[in-house]
Order: structure tokens, then sequence, then C-alpha cells
């Protein structure tokens, strides 16, 4: 697994953050409606945004005083494709155990 995909998993290990994600999907918000649902100093919070921003998974934009948040889809489609690969080699494995356990139950003893 190479690095990006390395920092895009422990990026959302956290809950604050898997938890703007998943605000995220319903449209671009501004830092404060982010902020608002936690329970933590605003400092703390940008922290969050900030790992968030750093592995590219959102994109924020200022305009006024007022800082929006959007969601960046590319890392998640990375982590994806990776999932995809992952499943499609387990399901093949699990397979190949489903058909050699059927076939030593058939075996007469």
């Amino acid at each position: 697994m190479d690095s990006q995909l390395d920092a895009f998993f422990a990026a959302l290990s956290d809950p604050t953050r898997r938890a703007v994600i998943e605000r995220l999907t319903q449209g671009p918000a501004p830092v404060s409606e982010l902020h608002a649902p936690h329970d933590m100093a605003l400092p703390s919070f940008l922290k969050h945004l900030r790992r968030l921003e750093t592995v590219g998974l959102i994109r924020s934009e200022k305009t006024g005083r007022v800082r929006s948040v959007r969601l960046a889809p590319e890392p998640l489609h990375r982590a994806e494709v990776w999932l995809n690969q992952q499943r499609k080699l387990w399901e093949g494995r699990t397979d190949r155990l489903q058909a050699l356990a059927e076939a030593l139950e058939r075996k007469p003893s």
C-alpha cells in the first residue's frame, strides 16, 4: 500500500474527521457549521480539518469572512479501487476454500 493510502486511512481513523466527511457528502459547509456538533475548541477542530486537507480529502476556500469546506473525491476513489482489489482477492480465496471443503466432504472416507 502506498503512502497516500496510508495517510488516507490514518486521517479517517478519527471519529471527528469521519463525521466531517460524512457531513460533507451532503454538500459544502462553512467551518462554523462543521464545528457546531463537536464538543471541542475551534483550534482543535481546525487541526482535524487541516489533517483532512493535507491528505486531499477536503478543499476549503474563503469568501469574505466565511471559510467553506467541500469534499474532494479523488482520494476516496483511490481507496475504493484498493478496497475492491482486496475484496476480489479475498473472495477468490474464500471461493477456493469453499471448493476444497466441498471436495473433501464428497470424498469417501
